[in-house]
């Protein structure tokens, strides 16, 4: 089965660190851009962070810093660092992979308190 599923999300005090997961099944993470994108409520969809198949990576100004793209081919995983996390980092968390007809998980909640 083709899927990506997210982990890790939770509720963090601001400052605080959370490291997400995105697991992959038939998607090889090694040979596709992946990436990080999240929603809050009542706004749109906005990318992240996302790395290409050569490990080069791309990230939202708000978060560059703060959060880290990263990837463990081994274990076809792609993970999100975030550290020194805000109040507006909170949002619905989504892994995916890249291109028009890319694969979206079912996402994750991070909750940020102040």
């Amino acid at each position: 089965q083709v899927q990506l599923v997210e982990s890790g999300g939770g509720l963090v005090q601001a400052g605080g660190s959370l490291r997400l997961s995105c697991v992959a099944s038939g998607i090889p993470v090694s040979i596709n851009a992946m990436g990080w994108y999240r929603q809050a409520p009542g706004k749109q969809r906005d990318m992240v962070a996302i790395i290409n198949n050569g490990g080069a990576t791309n990230y939202a100004g708000s978060v560059k810093g703060r959060f880290t793209i990263s990837r463990d081919n081994a274990k076809n995983t792609v993970y999100l660092q975030m550290n020194s996390l805000k109040p507006e980092d909170t949002a619905v968390y989504y892994c995916k992979q890249l291109g028009p007809n890319g694969l979206w998980g079912q996402g994750t909640q991070v909750t940020v308190s102040s």
